[in-house]
């Protein structure tokens, strides 16, 4: 059975098999994983992984633009299946395009119903936080995604050209 870990550096070639999976430079939504990160050396693992892990400390400040975000890991029998982020708040750039959650499974993993389960449970941690509707947003070709999140209780608001491009917005109120 699956369950949703924080990022840990011992998972490190379970992640790498499932980037090898995605493709290199294949950016996972909801994975807080940027285009220049090394993430093929122990020491740029563990330098990603702390800066994950360290991004939901509301006591440490974040870079310009950013917002204080949790992220966790899919994983199943030491399989890393895909990774999912709650953002604490908005910003002008994720009311817009961005949203408060963000996810993806790899390929392998899809179609069993790992994404609604994840958004399901990250929906009663953003509760907890105190969020009261959360904004989840996707590609407005991505049906898969777009049926995760009306399963989640999700209210389409629009569809709109964004810096993402064409993008569905999704409101949920987590109660």
């Amino acid at each position: 059975m699956a369950e949703l870990v924080v990022p840990d550096v011992l998972l490190h070639r379970a992640w790498l098999d499932a980037r090898d999976e995605w493709g290199h430079g294949f950016v996972q939504p909801g994975s807080g994983l940027h285009e220049a990160t090394d993430v093929d050396s122990a020491e740029g693992f563990a330098a990603w992984v702390g800066r994950l892990v360290t991004s939901s400390d509301e006591t440490v400040p974040v870079a310009e633009g950013r917002v204080h975000a949790s992220y966790w890991w899919m994983v199943e029998d030491g399989a890393f299946l895909g990774s999912i982020s709650l953002r604490h708040r908005l910003n002008e750039f994720l009311l817009h395009a961005g949203g408060h959650i963000g996810y993806s499974v790899r390929p392998s993993a899809r179609r069993r119903g790992l994404a609604t389960w994840a958004v399901a449970q990250v929906l009663a941690y953003a509760r907890e936080r105190g969020i009261d509707r959360v904004l989840v947003t996707c590609d407005d070709t991505n049906t898969a995604s777009a049926r995760t999140i009306e399963r989640c209780g999700g209210v389409l608001e629009d569809v709109r050209d964004t810096e993402l491009g064409r993008t569905r917005r999704y409101w949920i109120e987590p109660g």
